[in-house]
């Protein structure tokens, strides 16, 4: 077979000899043949469907590390682990997104904290409730809605429940009245250090201390912007113009997996470990939340619920409920039966919250 020099190459793969040099040096793609005298590289054309799928990954912004697993692949299993790359891509673009939009506005003089023409603030109706199960002894959770703070808990551990308790309490002193929307995530994130040690504090107190720590789900009004802060696999869905949409990112090993394309979506749904979590305000370590920014709009809901709803009931069920059952309070009461009519397995809290 004949081969291609390395500029013939570069050429029909589009990538460049320097680009080729280096997938030789990391092994992500080495040449046919290599003169033993000059060095200089060949390649087969065989190669340039392999060498054209590192240019298309490339473009896409994927990193080297992550190319080399999907070149190792079976070509369904690339294919899913391309798709769960880019719907991470396309969720940490969204997100800052919503923090460029509110920039612009803000530096053009439109931030509704700061213009004197701006339209009456909105608001939101919301309610919480927070359920043992059927199973459980004690509930651990802490479920919490009013008019700037709406918040789920999940605590772990023996020290769960005043974990969860804590950290809730940690931001409902947090005052927003008359706070722009770009400081508000300051705040938040200050909060959010109070928050960690306050769980680090009735951690110490355990038996157990390593083994003490909750969840966090929690959304901050100011009256046209809600920041959002998560750690861990409660979640938050936002409805809008008849989509439900999970807007929070799961903190489990499980979806780890997923998103490495070593778990399919409908294999981590009953995997043994789907409930692992990688990241929480726990006390053997301080976990990192993810801190959003969010433009509310009329008509919005948005619910947040522990995984004894998100794990337990299905999503068909979960949207029914959301989209069909107008006053918040009947919606969390409908979402916990829901959870006991599918075992309640698990403790189960939900805060349901429309913006009007």
């Amino acid at each position: 077979m004949e081969l291609l020099g390395i500029g013939a190459f570069a050429k029909a793969s589009r990538l460049s000899p320097r680009a080729l040099r280096l997938y030789d040096e990391l092994g992500l793609l080495t040449p046919a043949r290599v003169d033993p005298v000059s060095g200089y590289r060949f390649y087969a054309p065989g190669q340039l469907e392999q060498a054209r799928l590192v240019a298309w990954l490339r473009r896409l912004g994927m990193p080297l590390a992550r190319i080399q697993r999907v070149r190792a692949l079976e070509p369904a299993a690339a294919a899913r682990e391309v798709r769960s790359y880019w719907a991470r891509v396309e969720a940490e673009t969204a997100a800052r997104r919503d923090l460029a939009s509110f920039l612009i506005d803000h530096l053009s003089g439109k931030d509704p904290a700061m213009s004197p023409t701006a339209a009456p603030p909105l608001e939101i109706r919301y309610a919480a409730l927070s359920d043992t199960g059927l199973v459980r002894e004690s509930n651990q959770d802490t479920a919490y809605a009013d008019a700037r703070l709406l918040a789920v808990a999940d605590g772990f551990g023996s020290g769960g429940a005043p974990a969860g308790a804590a950290a809730v309490d940690a931001l409902k002193a947090l005052e927003t009245d008359g706070v722009p929307a770009g400081e508000l995530l300051n705040l938040l994130e200050d909060a959010v250090a109070r928050a960690t040690r306050a769980v680090h504090g009735v951690a110490a107190a355990d038996r157990a201390p390593g083994e003490v720590g909750t969840t966090l789900t929690a959304m901050l009004w100011t009256g046209s912007h809600l920041a959002l802060v998560h750690i861990g696999d409660s979640r938050g869905y936002l409805l809008r113009d008849g989509g439900l949409f999970q807007i929070t990112h799961d903190h489990t090993l499980v979806q780890s997996m997923v998103e490495e394309g070593r778990l399919t979506a409908e294999e981590a749904a009953s995997h043994p470990q789907r409930s692992l979590l990688v990241r929480a305000l726990a006390g053997d370590g301080e976990g990192t939340p993810d801190l959003r920014l969010h433009e509310a709009r009329p008509g919005d809901r948005y619910l947040l619920c522990s995984d004894g709803l998100s794990a337990v009931v299905p999503p068909d069920g979960i949207r029914r409920v959301v989209t069909s059952v107008a006053d918040p309070a009947e919606a969390v009461r409908e979402l916990v039966a829901l959870a006991r009519e599918h075992g309640g397995p698990d403790n189960v809290s939900c805060v349901v919250a429309d913006v009007r």
